[in-house]
């Protein structure tokens, strides 16, 4: 079975076919915007135009306009090709590809968030969750947590920060999708946003 996974809920965009357990192609770009513009045409030139019988996607948390996009790229792919589809979370594919390079052990996945807040969320050796992902302030996050290992975007501030530790930094990338478990893969491709919504319906409320 062929798979292709998309991961543009950050900075990076990035594709990945596989044929069976074997990595087909691959196209990585940090793009920082643009993600809407480019997304297919990288799926395109990939063999076949990427087609697949089951896509893999980003859910985020991320970038609210990235994680909309790669979901809505997928959903109407696997509509078009009658493909299944499964979403996994950001976090848990940084975490994929710190403990792949990692001689397995226990990783803090460490990202971007808005409004200079940080996503966070810790994972075992075995890519378990060891608590549900959050978005903290810089110092908050340094505080709640003293895993050694760091990955992801923020990696090199986190242990800079906590004065101990060591980083691995670096943006997630679509070719480490099928490092993730079964456990993680998801049938709902809802976004996960990771923090509460910044707009306020007239009175203050926020919206339903």
């Amino acid at each position: 079975m062929r798979t292709l996974a998309i991961e543009c809920a950050t900075e990076a965009c990035s594709v990945a076919l596989f044929d069976g357990s074997s990595l087909a192609a691959h196209d990585h770009r940090e793009l920082g915007r643009g993600h809407a513009e480019r997304l297919v045409p990288m799926i395109s030139a990939l063999p076949g135009k990427g087609k697949a019988e089951r896509i893999l996607v980003s859910r985020g948390p991320g970038s609210f306009t990235g994680v909309r996009i790669g979901i809505a790229v997928a959903r109407a792919l696997a509509f078009a090709w009658q493909a299944e589809i499964k979403s996994y979370p950001t976090l848990a594919l940084v975490a994929a590809m710190a403990i792949a390079e990692s001689n397995k052990q226990r990783v803090l996945s460490c990202m971007s968030g808005g409004h200079g807040e940080w996503f966070v969320q810790p994972f075992d050796a075995d890519l378990n969750p060891e608590s549900r992902h959050a978005s903290l302030k810089p110092d908050d996050a340094a505080s709640r947590f003293d895993i050694p290992l760091v990955a992801g975007s923020q990696a090199q501030q986190m242990v800079d920060l906590r004065g101990t530790g060591y980083a691995m930094q670096f943006l997630p990338d679509a070719r480490f999708a099928l490092h993730l478990p079964n456990g993680l893969l998801s049938a709902d491709t809802a976004p996960l946003y990771g923090r509460a919504p910044d707009a306020k319906l007239p009175g203050g409320k926020a919206p339903a």
